[in-house]
């Protein structure tokens, strides 16, 4: 059996994380692509990975590249290239420099692997996933963005945290664009089963959904010089799994949504169900009137966002 072909397009604290979890899990063989200021700094992170398998017990080629001849033929690539959020930064801080960054990439993936998955990560994530769609003409379902998994992987921590449980436990899924305007779902998250609200108090609830919306922020503020990688490498390596083990998970993603949610033609973080086909399925949610109504509002921080990188590119 063929084993998947991996590339990650960055080989920065993001990137060289998710290489670690996926050779660790054993998804496939890895490509890790940069071009940075030092020439074989991508070789040697590949090279020493490479070099902990007869540790670990783990099987997979990896090697580093600073083009993109070796990720030829990737099935899925993983795009983490742009600069990171420092302090006082907000994700939309980032919108020029990485519209620039996430658009030749996505040439480069054009070119080298017309068939891939692509699974993009650079911030601000709802923007920069609809521009590597414009650049690619990709299927909608073979471009996504990973948002929800992070998200819902620090709304379930914080919740595991509150009540002293296993995060094993809690089940929960969120909705909307990564950052200040996503929106968590009480109504979809449970622990054990038990819907969460007969656990928590509805002004405590609202006070753990409000550190959720502001995980990254606080990661920022707590490392100073950086931001969050080793959670959200794992989520990546969560996708990339579903995909190339074609497991059907429904998880949150941002996935393009036309008709789905009257969204009209944008990402926005949405269950779906994940496998070798990318986004095979969205899932359509009966929302509460209030959910409904901050979905909506992050949908248009959404919109709003697009718009502005379009005018910065010169794109209507």
């Amino acid at each position: 059996m063929r084993r998947a072909k991996i590339t990650v397009v960055g080989a920065g604290n993001v990137g060289a994380t998710t290489a670690h979890w996926c050779a660790s899990m054993e998804l496939g063989d890895i490509v890790l692509v940069d071009i940075p200021q030092t020439e074989n700094m991508p070789k040697g992170k590949a090279l020493d990975l490479m070099e902990s398998s007869p540790i670990m017990g783990f099987d997979a080629k990896i090697v580093g590249a600073t083009s993109y001849d070796e990720s030829a033929g990737s099935d899925v690539v993983v795009v983490t290239a742009g600069i990171p959020r420092k302090p006082g930064m907000s994700r939309d801080d980032l919108l020029s420099t990485n519209a620039k960054i996430v658009s030749a990439v996505s040439e480069q993936i054009k070119q080298s692997s017309p068939d891939a998955i692509v699974i993009v990560v650079s911030n601000p994530l709802d923007a920069m996933v609809q521009r590597c769609l414009q650049v690619t003409g990709f299927p909608p379902a073979r471009v996504l963005g990973q948002a929800g998994v992070l998200d819902t992987a620090r709304y379930r921590t914080f919740i595991a945290m509150e009540l002293g449980v296993s995060v094993e436990d809690v089940s929960a899924m969120l909705m909307g664009g990564h950052g200040d305007t996503m929106v968590p779902l009480p109504s979809c998250t449970t622990v054990g089963g038990i819907p969460v609200t007969q656990l928590i108090e509805p002004s405590r609830l609202q006070q753990i959904i409000q550190r959720a919306r502001d995980g990254g922020k606080e990661i920022v503020d707590l490392l100073k010089t950086g931001s969050a990688y080793y959670a959200p490498a794992a989520a990546c390596a969560q996708m990339v799994e579903a995909i190339v083990k074609d497991k059907k998970r429904l998880i949150p993603c941002a996935a393009y949504c036309d008709r789905e949610y009257g969204v009209g033609g944008y990402y926005v973080g949405v269950p779906v169900v994940l496998g070798s086909g990318g986004v095979e399925r969205i899932i359509e949610l009966k929302l509460s009137e209030k959910e409904q109504a901050d979905f909506n509002k992050s949908v248009s921080a959404v919109k709003e966002l697009v718009g502005a990188m379009n005018g910065l590119l010169g794109q209507k």
